[in-house]
């Protein structure tokens, strides 16, 4: 696979028109869009992409594709799928209405490529980046974990987890007493 870096696309007219009828009142992708723009570039990624070959899909949409995958727990088709039949999602990418999307292994090639050329962490540093420059994150403080507010959040999860164990042993109390008994009138 090879890279050409291309500048990105405005949104289409016709998708920024479906998109806005579609949601009036905004959506988070449209959000996204609007407010942090494209996020990454295709020149971010062009290491990890050679300069020969068939040329890659464009890694700065593949980029938002994962992020919004994940956002939505959803699986490499599905991801693929949304591409192909969600306004929003044409929107955030500055797809027509008509594009017919991509086949769904681009994602995990896109991942490995990532992953083997060390650049996993340019996919949130990139967001953290768009979001300083905007106001929106401010300071760049470390977080103590023994602050009391991430205890506090702690706290209910260890009671839930001592409440789920607990409600596990007696079953499985239950379950032996269940079988004992069965056994003896049998």
């Amino acid at each position: 696979m090879s890279l050409h870096p291309q500048p990105i696309p405005p949104v289409p007219e016709d998708t920024a028109r479906v998109a806005r009828a579609a949601f009036p009142k905004g959506n988070i992708y449209v959000q996204i869009r609007d407010t942090l723009g494209s996020i990454y570039e295709d020149s971010d990624f062009a290491d990890l992409f050679s300069v020969k070959g068939q040329p890659a899909q464009s890694p700065w949409q593949l980029a938002l594709i994962c992020i919004m995958q994940y956002m939505e727990n959803l699986s490499d088709r599905q991801a693929a799928d949304a591409v192909r039949g969600r306004i929003d999602w044409k929107y955030t990418l500055s797809l027509p209405l008509e594009d017919s999307g991509f086949d769904f292994s681009a994602l995990s090639e896109f991942r490995k490529r990532l992953i083997e050329g060390g650049s996993e962490e340019l996919l949130l540093n990139r967001i953290l980046k768009q979001l300083r420059e905007k106001g929106l994150l401010k300071g760049h403080k470390r977080q103590r974990t023994d602050s009391t507010h991430v205890l506090a959040a702690i706290l209910p999860l260890n009671r839930l987890e001592t409440l789920g164990e607990t409600m596990r042993a007696a079953l499985n109390s239950l379950a032996v007493a269940a079988i004992l008994l069965v056994s003896q009138t049998s």
